[in-house]
C-alpha cells in the first residue's frame, strides 16, 4: 500500500483534516471540534482523534491503510514546552507522527513548503520563520501576555479609550460613543462584561474601529496606526530572517493600507493555510522515510 498523507490544522474554534494518497489527490477532509491543546488539552485530542477516525471512514479504507498514514498536526497551543511534553503520550496509529504548532504549519503553506516567514494577526498574534530545516517562531503567548498587533488587544485599547473619554480624561468622538453606547453609556456593565470576555469577544468592536478611522475618527486612526506600529515590530526579526513574508489572519488585508510603504513591499501572498501547509510536511517527511 502506497503511503497517505493526513494533515490535521487544530485551531481554538474549531479542528480541520484531510487525506491525500501520496500523489494529492484528495481523499476525505473532515471537521471538527476546538483543538488548543493549551486550554483543553483532553478535548482538543479528542476532537482530533474524532476527525481522524471521520476521514478514514469517508475515504473507506481498511484499518491497516492508517499504518502507512504519514500524519502532520499543526495544533494551537504547541509551543508551549509543557504540551509538548504531554503530546508525546499522543500516539495514534500512523506510520509516522509529526506535531507542529499551526503558525508553523501556515508558515509552510504560505510559502508552498519552500524557505520564508509568516506572521498570523488575527484574533492573536504570532510569527514563524522557515528556513527549509527548522522553524523558529515569535509570541504566541496568549492575550494576556503577547497577542501584540492582534485584534484582541486592539479590541482592549478600544474600550478602555472609550472609558477613558467617558469620563472626560480624553477626548470623545464617534468611536468612543459608539462604544459606550453598546454597554448603556455605563462603566459598570462594561465592567461586568469584561470578568467573562473572551480574546474573540474583545476583538468584535475592530470593525468598528477600521470603518470609523477610514472616516476620519482621531481616536480610530491612532488604535489602528498603533496596531500597525506593534505589527511591524513583530515582523522585524522575522524578515531578518527571510526576506519573504506572508502575512496571515483577519487582520492582514485591512491592515496592509497602514502599514510602512518598506514593510507592504516586502510583503507575499500567501499560497496557502495551515491545512496545505500540514499536507506540504507531510509529503516531505514521506519521502524521507525508509524504504
Amino acid at each position: 500500500m502506497q503511503s497517505l498523507m493526513l494533515g490535521i490544522d487544530g485551531g481554538g474554534t474549531r479542528c480541520r483534516g484531510r487525506l491525500t494518497d501520496e500523489r494529492g489527490q484528495l481523499l476525505a477532509e473532515a471537521y471538527g471540534g476546538p483543538a488548543n491543546v493549551w486550554s483543553h488539552f483532553e478535548a482538543a485530542i479528542d476532537a482530533i482523534d474524532r476527525v481522524i477516525d471521520d476521514l478514514f471512514t469517508q475515504a473507506a479504507l481498511p484499518p491497516a491503510a492508517r499504518a502507512q498514514t504519514v500524519l502532520v498536526a499543526g495544533l494551537a497551543g504547541a509551543n508551549v514546552a509543557s504540551v509538548k511534553a504531554r503530546l508525546d503520550s499522543w500516539q495514534p496509529v500512523c506510520q509516522s507522527r509529526y506535531v507542529f504548532t499551526d503558525v508553523e504549519t501556515a508558515c509552510a503553506g504560505a510559502h508552498n513548503g519552500a524557505p520564508g516567514a509568516v506572521f498570523i494577526t488575527g484574533t492573536g498574534s504570532q510569527g514563524a520563520v522557515w528556513d527549509g530545516a527548522q522553524f523558529t517562531s515569535l509570541g504566541g503567548w496568549g492575550f494576556a501576555l503577547s497577542d501584540a498587533g492582534s485584534g484582541a488587544v486592539l479590541g482592549q485599547r478600544a474600550l478602555r479609550l472609550a472609558l477613558l473619554a467617558h469620563e472626560g480624561i480624553v477626548p470623545s468622538s464617534v468611536l468612543t460613543q459608539r462604544i459606550m453606547a453598546h454597554y448603556q453609556d455605563s462603566p459598570e456593565q462594561m465592567l461586568i462584561w469584561s470578568r467573562q470576555a473572551t480574546p474573540a469577544d474583545w476583538g468584535r468592536i475592530v470593525p468598528d474601529v477600521f470603518a470609523t478611522a477610514h472616516a476620519g475618527d482621531a481616536h480610530g486612526a491612532a488604535l489602528v496606526q498603533q496596531t500597525a506600529a506593534d505589527i511591524t515590530q513583530m515582523i522585524q526579526p522575522l524578515l531578518a530572517r527571510s526576506q519573504k513574508l506572508a502575512l496571515m489572519g483577519g487582520l492582514a488585508a485591512p491592515i496592509q493600507p497602514w502599514l510602512p510603504a518598506d514593510i507592504v513591499a516586502l510583503l507575499v501572498p500567501p499560497q496557502g493555510d495551515a491545512l496545505s501547509g500540514a499536507l506540504r510536511l507531510a509529503s516531505q517527511f514521506s519521502m524521507n522515510q525508509p524504504a
